[in-house]
């Protein structure tokens, strides 16, 4: 099977898997939200949304060590990958450690002065700052097992892993019902809990599986120039996540100091979605981008390109395809979805979507850069202009203009810095531009054009309380054929045909 191939098939798999996490991790949200209340569920969003901006420290070690591990499989050096996976770990343990001691000297600051938090739950929000503390460490240290797996393509056992993982955060939001206590600093215990379970079955799996995971702590292992190249990528990748992060977690704060704490239930049931919808190109991004790293690792740079391209295509056709209708018909789907809808919830909701469409386009060129090795100059042009939202949003708000505007601003932003990535590849990997756009972005028009007709016109013609469900159904199913007949290339079609004949023959 050649790359393109696997690509396709994977994305396949963790297309499927990925919808049933969606499904958890919604329903979860509702009974959370249900269970603690407004108020204290945009406590529990504001508060581990500062801490949650650390959190893509974690997602840029676990790109840094997932692409140095692919890069060298691609060169088939093992003694290396040993290496680096040694390093890695101890670079892992150290950011932990000195981060999270960093986070318990500011508890008092943030908790009490900076947040916006009503007095009589302060004590339940500083619990919820340490759990989250805790939940930041487990992650990080749970990086590096994951990249390893990553590497190795083995991303049938980390779906299973996180198919559990969204089952124990139903049950822990439908324990939170039965428990007597502060309801609050329980789920944010219980979310560590579940933390914790994932790190053991990452690490169990990986020492009994790869040998380079059977830690190497002594001086011929430990070796400066690996942990200077390990640290020197994760440091511009993490600024590019940070500022991602502070894009949106920057407004959850600006949100919180001019509205309070209802308005950060609205904005985290927007990220919940998102987030949801997030996971899914997360698994199909998982799927694809070890072949791409291999491929540079192997000095096929027009491979690497194309793969590149079939990376944005595919999760962009998928994420279309499931995100569109949602757009549409989020009103009723969080009428049904939520007890009581809060304010602008719909408005969040429809908005981060939209923005998570457009970064979509050419996000295969950013995995092209992290190929290439190009983070420097990338991740300040690409990603500093996300955080210029929160001085925008300051401002706006504090001039009278309303939320509406502000997030239409966010979609903007989104949208320039995607198309950005064209010329950046242009200049430092040759990318071909013009066949970039007719085989990536013209072909996603049919899929939205179709989706668009069919939903629209059941939501003008009909209203019931379930027309969601049909209206969605209806929708997938012209996104999937419109993507089928006019998105996918001869040859991508041809390699479907002989999956589904050969499931067909076996089944």
């Amino acid at each position: 099977m050649d790359a393109s191939q696997r690509i396709i098939l994977n994305t396949i798999a963790q297309y499927g898997k990925s919808i049933i996490n969606i499904l958890l991790s919604l329903y979860s949200t509702r009974l959370v939200l249900e269970a603690l209340n407004v108020n204290d569920y945009g406590i529990y969003s504001v508060v581990g949304g500062v801490i949650g901006v650390l959190g893509y420290l974690a997602n840029s070690l676990v790109v840094t060590t997932q692409r140095f591990l692919s890069f060298h499989q691609g060169g088939s050096d093992k003694a290396t990958i040993k290496i680096l996976f040694s390093n890695s770990l101890l670079l892992h343990l150290l950011i932990g450690g000195i981060t999270c001691l960093i986070l318990i000297a500011i508890e008092n600051y943030v908790v009490n002065e900076f947040l916006n938090i009503e007095h009589h739950r302060l004590i339940a929000a500083s619990n919820v700052y340490w759990a989250t503390v805790v939940m930041f460490f487990i992650t990080i240290i749970t990086s590096p097992f994951k990249a390893l797996l990553i590497a190795h393509e083995n991303i049938i056992y980390i779906s299973v892993i996180e198919v559990i993982d969204g089952l124990l955060k139903v049950a822990l939001a439908f324990a939170l019902f039965h428990i007597d206590q502060d309801r609050l600093s329980s789920y944010a215990v219980g979310m560590s809990a579940v933390l914790l379970f994932n790190l053991a079955t990452f690490v169990f799996y990986c020492f009994k599986k790869y040998e380079e995971s059977h830690i190497q702590f002594h001086r011929s292992t430990i070796q400066r120039t690996y942990l200077k190249q390990l640290l020197s990528f994760a440091g511009w990748t993490t600024y590019g996540m940070t500022a991602s992060m502070c894009q949106t977690q920057g407004l959850s704060i600006v949100f919180n100091k001019f509205f309070g704490t209802a308005i950060n239930a609205a904005y985290g049931i927007g990220m919940q979605v998102n987030g949801a919808v997030r996971f899914v190109s997360t698994s199909i991004l998982n799927a694809m981008n070890p072949q791409i790293m291999k491929a540079e690792g192997n000095g096929n740079r027009s491979l690497m390109l194309g793969l590149a391209a079939k990376e944005s295509k595919f999760s962009t056709a998928l994420m279309l395809i499931i995100s569109l209708p949602i757009i549409i018909e989020m009103p009723n789907i969080l009428g049904f979805w939520l007890t009581t809808t809060p304010p602008h919830a719909i408005l969040f909701c429809r908005a981060l979507l939209i923005a998570f469409l457009v970064d979509q386009l050419t996000l295969g060129l950013h995995t092209a850069n992290q190929a290439i090795g190009q983070i420097k100059i990338y991740s300040i042009l690409m990603f500093t202009p996300k955080m210029l939202i929160v001085p925008i949003a300051w401002g706006a708000l504090k001039f009278g203009i309303n939320i509406e505007k502000v997030m239409w601003v966010y979609v903007g932003i989104e949208l320039i810095i995607s198309l950005a990535r064209l010329p950046f590849l242009k200049a430092t990997a040759q990318l071909p531009v013009i066949p970039f756009i007719k085989q990536v972005i013209l072909s996603q028009f049919p899929i939205a054009l179709g989706e668009l007709l069919v939903c629209m016109m059941i939501v003008n013609v009909f209203d019931f309380k379930f027309r969601f469900l049909f209206s969605i159904a209806l929708s997938i199913i012209v996104g999937g054929l419109c993507m089928l007949f006019f998105t996918l290339g001869k040859d991508e079609k041809a390699y479907l045909k002989k999956v589904l004949n050969h499931k067909i023959k076996r089944g």
